[in-house]
């Protein structure tokens, strides 16, 4: 028995003794769980008093993570090089609760966030590269390396009910980043081969199942035939439970599935985490109805993307390492992918790459700020980019920066959203085609945002309404969060580009 599937587990949860699933799933056990909950069962059911009698008597719980920048600080570069110690993490000791220990330091979000996250921690490291912290960057790209070492793949986060999925793989760009900041100058191979060895990895951990792809079974966990016969990748979970950090909201919402459907909703409610964006209009069959959730019969422009340039990347190591054999391997599968994705998640009607749905073999109505993902890994061509660059200035930005989707809806990744990864992608994608000018307004709309909204709260914030800025981002399950790892380090990237 898990800790999850205990009784107390879901008596705590059910019974609302915390208002966040998440605060019981990352409690730690005075002595150990299993006693704990032996005990339980003896003297169950207690009533609520009780139970949270029981609970504070057997485990500790952590408060939020609430920032206290410099008090005196005024302008929010200062402000955010003040933050970086209390967001750090040094190496774990290992403990009676569901942290995977990390034998080095890391940066946590903040809020209710207090463990590493994946494709959080690129866009945190591109703040850290610019406060001279490169030395935490080298620690947490460590750290990825012996997560996909120990268990196969770098999970959402370093805790145990997060181990049945991953996040958007972000693993290559950590190592571009440090190779360009700090190897290339000592040429330091040695690191490089390391670093390749998990980046192989992480490319196995994504096309799990490719060899068994069949005419009867056309997507096997990550990966989906195309109607071509070549292959692509979608978002997946291994698990099709509730999500123990949400075990409320997915029964509520399970509620009114048939059981024998149950499993395939809970599925796809994992699946939009794994893709960073839960939940959004992007997954969804009907924009605003959760329950119509259908991520895994998406293929996805960004993860495809992510991986175009995962492939492209091990094609260059290897050539630096010498391999010729293994980086035409693997040059040759990044060839095959940007074909796919020009044929399927390329739109000429909207001028703009969209997601796929396989299981209906048409595109996505949807659009979203993910089709700046192709110009960020170079996949576009110059006329492809110029057509994005097109509909994002028309139709996304505002006066905040990028809008995640052009669908108002109660979702989070939606529109009135705005988040420092999308606008890094834009940003990072237009530049690499030479559209300066578009680039430098969606920095500097993000910039007077987040500045304005500092000199009246004095936080940064994991997400923004960008439409209307002195309004609160909402949607989602949880409360805005204070921190914030990534919009950190976007901000603090925006400032260095800007100057320069």
């Amino acid at each position: 028995m898990s800790f999850f599937n205990s009784q107390l587990f879901k008596d705590v949860q059910s019974q609302h003794i915390f208002s966040d699933c998440k605060t019981f799933a990352d409690a730690t056990a005075r002595v150990d769980w299993q006693s704990a909950c032996i005990q339980y069962e003896q003297i169950a059911p207690l009533d609520k008093t009780q139970l949270r009698d029981f609970v504070d008597a057997h485990f500790i719980t952590t408060p939020l993570l609430t920032m206290k920048g410099a008090a005196n600080t005024t302008s929010v570069k200062g402000y955010i090089n003040s933050l970086w110690s209390g967001l750090r993490r040094e190496a774990d000791i290992p403990k009676a609760n569901s942290l995977l220990a990390l034998k080095h330091s890391y940066i946590v979000p903040g809020g209710r966030f207090q463990e590493i996250y994946y494709w959080d921690s690129y866009f945190t490291a591109l703040g850290l590269i610019d406060a001279d912290k490169s030395d935490v960057v080298e620690d947490m790209l460590q750290n990825f390396i012996d997560l996909i070492n120990d268990y196969g793949c770098i999970p959402n986060g370093n805790r145990s009910y997060y181990l049945s999925r991953s996040q958007p793989p972000i693993l290559a760009l950590m190592v571009e980043i440090l190779w360009q900041h700090t190897h290339s100058k000592t040429h330091n191979l040695a690191w490089l081969k390391l670093c390749v060895e998990a980046l192989r990895k992480e490319h196995a951990f994504w096309m799990q199942g490719a060899d068994t792809l069949s005419d009867a079974q056309t997507s096997v966990k990550r990966v989906v035939t195309m109607p071509c016969g070549g292959v692509l990748n979608r978002y997946w979970d291994d698990e099709a439970a509730p999500r123990a950090e949400s075990l409320r909201e997915d029964l509520a919402l399970a509620s009114g599935f048939s059981d024998d459907k149950k499993p395939e909703f809970y599925r796809n409610i994992r699946a939009a985490c794994e893709s960073g964006w839960d939940f959004s209009s992007r997954w969804l069959a009907e924009p605003n109805l959760l329950s119509s959730i259908q991520t895994t019969d998406i293929v996805p422009i960004d993860l495809n993307c992510l991986l175009y340039n995962l492939e492209n990347q091990l094609s260059e190591c290897f050539k630096l390492l010498g391999n010729e054999q293994q980086s035409q391997t693997y040059s040759n599968y990044a060839v095959k992918r940007k074909s796919l994705i020009n044929q399927y998640l390329w739109s000429n009607e909207k001028r703009f790459f969209v997601d796929y749905n396989h299981k209906l073999s048409k595109p996505s109505a949807i659009l979203s700020s993910a089709a700046s993902t192709a110009l960020f890994v170079n996949l576009a061509s110059q006329q492809q980019a110029e057509l994005i660059a097109n509909v994002l200035s028309e139709q996304f930005l505002k006066a905040g920066g990028i809008v995640t989707t052009v669908v108002d809806t109660p979702q989070q990744w939606d529109s009135p959203n705005g988040w420092a990864p999308l606008q890094w992608f834009a940003v990072k994608g237009l530049r690499n085609y030479g559209i300066e000018q578009l680039a430098t307004r969606i920095m500097k709309n993000w910039l007077t945002m987040v500045e304005q909204d500092f000199i009246e709260n004095k936080c940064l914030l994991e997400k923004y309404n960008v439409c209307t800025p002195q309004k609160k981002a909402s949607g989602g399950e949880y409360q805005v969060q204070q921190g914030f790892g990534w919009t950190n380090g976007v901000t603090l990237r925006f400032y260095m580009l800007t100057k320069s």
